[in-house]
């Protein structure tokens, strides 16, 4: 590893330790509901290493729980997941044309909500060994909190875990206001995302549609929207 990737992995790993945190937080709260499903730890353990996103395991669980079919299974990790291939292509555009198809591919895996918004704010060129940094610290937090949460239940006091949890809110904060600060755009994209957030929550027959969908939904709408209100100049583009 070069100077270069050493620096944007070490950046990685440091920005990486309260999204890492939060992981613990929720993975613990998860591995409760695995328990409490017939999932030993072992196999929560390793779904969590190939799984990183805890609305999908949780559908995971919940479909085990239901003793429903495979195809139940696949269908619904298509659905909630399905809006990584999004965020993984916004991240295919921030990267240098050149880099190699393993790495390109791992950087794909591991896209996490997380990390793709923090991985979205960085200035300019996106070196992968940032991502990789920040999932050096995610996906053991990640995977430990489950593991821990089918062995010891509800040992961890909820205080605690609640205050863990509070650091992804705040590493969003620290991510969002910035930018929206600098650029009227972005705040715009901001808004509309918290008040259309807030429609799928409360309004009738919106509400009823699962997460993953909504973002899909909104991420695509707003998107459009502000690509259609406020293009990006071809030079600022090429930049």
């Amino acid at each position: 590893m070069n100077n270069d990737n050493r620096q944007w992995y070490i950046r990685g790993l440091r920005e990486g330790v309260p999204i890492g945190l939060g992981y613990f937080a929720v993975g613990f709260t998860l591995g409760i509901a695995a328990r409490e499903a017939g999932i030993t730890a072992f196999q929560m353990g390793l779904m969590s290493l190939m799984l990183h996103a805890s609305a999908g395991q949780f559908a995971v669980i919940t479909v085990i729980a239901g003793q429903s079919g495979y195809l139940a299974m696949m269908i619904t990790q298509l659905v909630i997941n399905i809006r990584y291939m999004l965020m993984s292509a916004a991240l295919s555009q921030k990267i240098n044309p050149n880099t190699p198809l393993w790495k390109r591919m791992l950087l794909a895996y591991f896209v996490t909500d997380e990390i793709f918004g923090i991985s979205a704010s960085v200035k300019g060129e996106l070196n992968p060994c940032y991502n990789f940094g920040a999932i050096s610290v995610g996906s053991p937090l990640w995977a430990l909190g489950t593991v821990l949460g089918v062995l010891v239940g509800n040992i961890l006091p909820a205080s605690l875990t609640s205050a863990l949890a509070v650091a992804l809110y705040a590493m969003f904060l620290a991510v969002v206001i910035p930018a929206a600060k600098s650029d009227r755009t972005v705040a715009a994209v901001v808004a509309a995302s918290m008040a259309g957030s807030l429609a799928f929550t409360y309004l009738p027959l919106l509400c009823e549609i699962d997460s993953g969908t909504r973002i899909i939904i909104l991420t695509v709408v707003i998107a459009a929207a502000i690509a259609v209100i406020r293009p990006v100049p071809a030079e600022k583009e090429g930049q």
